[in-house]
């Protein structure tokens, strides 16, 4: 399978979905048929959207956002992203999925900078 990016998004779900219906897979995913829709002509999801969608693809963020992560790195990025999801999870305002995707976008967003600072 060719690295899943932004752009590819859109035809990986499309792909995924594998003839169902945009609304039955829309409530799988847990967002609405509009949106999938808009997704899948190629617009880009919000952020509660996106980790709900990386999720049911079963794809890492960092790997759609192209931050390529070693193995150790990987394993030490899911051990922060844990801890950052439970903080975020503390507020019972924030769904667990919102928690996960806040938690992902700013670990990748640490991974960012920290290689554009070397």
């Amino acid at each position: 399978m060719s690295k899943l990016t932004v752009r590819t998004l859109g035809e990986r779900l499309l792909s995924q979905r594998s003839g169902r219906g945009v609304r039955e897979v829309a409530r799988e995913i847990g967002i609405s048929p509009a949106t999938l829709s808009r997704i899948e002509r190629g617009n880009l999801p919000d952020l509660e959207s996106f980790g709900k969608i990386c999720k049911w693809l079963a794809v890492d963020p960092a790997e759609v956002l192209g931050v390529p992560l070693p193995d150790a790195a990987r394993r030490s990025a899911e051990s922060q992203r844990l801890q950052a999801s439970a903080h975020f999870r503390a507020d019972r305002t924030t769904s667990p999925e919102l928690a996960t995707a806040l938690a992902d976008m700013i670990l990748a967003t640490q991974d960012l900078l920290r290689d554009t600072s070397r």
